[in-house]
């Protein structure tokens, strides 16, 4: 079973909540990454995104936007992140996820690159600009490679169109609770309860919420209407503040830490 199926499986039998944790691969290096992977997974994260850094990343605020730029000036590649990822995978099986955009993957040939991300240890990809609707021969190849396509539903999407989302989806869904970019915010929005409801009318998958959430105290009042929790601009944030700091890994684990015990207890 792949590795996001199995763990929200387990999350559902446990009757708990997961958390999803963000991270810019290479930031401020690929060490750090393999690092920070190991520390997430015994702290209790259940599934780690790892952010692809791209030149032009549209679906992300300016803490995002600084974490990709100093992954490719770190020389972090698409290559050199499924390298890291099997570096991972020697000493941890958390499910993980590409947060990546298309162009990327263009570049390196569909078929190919799946083929290398599922051999590497990936788990499923978050397309950010990837239309379902276009969707197609990409879902083909992913389902080859057993690997979950991740979607995203927007406050904004009307009902009809989320239905024809989450059908195309897997794993699970991811819900924007803001409109915009991703960031920080001061509080969670309040539509949260409403929209996952909706969702949860047209699927079975579970839903993860993200965008915005910053605090132990909003990731747990977000936890009481998701299945599960998406941080990461927080997180991305103490990695920018501590950068090569030998104190980068224990730090952002306690803090990842805080966030597993208010989601989890």
């Amino acid at each position: 079973m792949n590795r996001i199926a199995e763990r929200f499986a387990k999350l559902q039998r446990e009757s708990r909540k997961g958390l999803v944790v963000y991270i810019g691969a290479g930031d401020p290096n690929l060490e750090a990454t393999r690092q920070l992977a190991l520390a997430f997974d015994r702290c209790g994260v259940d599934v780690l995104e790892l952010g692809v850094p791209f030149s032009d990343p549209l679906a992300d605020g300016l803490v995002n936007q600084l974490a990709a730029q100093r992954g490719l000036e770190a020389g972090t590649t698409p290559a050199k992140v499924l390298e890291t990822v099997a570096a991972i995978r020697r000493d941890s099986q958390i499910p993980i996820v590409l947060y990546i955009y298309f162009n990327l993957i263009h570049r390196w040939g569909l078929a190919a690159f799946l083929t290398a991300a599922a051999q590497a240890g990936v788990d499923g990809l978050l397309v950010l600009d990837l239309p379902p609707e276009e969707g197609g021969k990409y879902e083909e190849l992913m389902a080859v490679a057993d690997l979950c396509n991740i979607y995203l539903v927007a406050p904004t999407t009307p009902e009809d169109r989320i239905a024809g989302i989450v059908q195309r989806g897997r794993g699970f869904i991811y819900y924007v609770s803001r409109e915009g970019v991703t960031g920080m915010q001061t509080s969670v929005a309040d539509t949260i309860g409403a929209m996952t409801a909706e969702i949860r009318r047209h699927t079975t998958l579970p839903i993860a919420v993200g965008f915005g959430i910053s605090t132990p105290e909003q990731a747990r009042t977000v936890a009481a209407n998701a299945d599960a929790v998406v941080v990461g601009s927080a997180i991305v944030n103490q990695i920018a503040r501590l950068g090569t700091s030998p104190d980068l890994v224990p730090q952002v684990a306690k803090f990842v830490g805080s966030l597993c015990s208010a989601i989890k207890n």
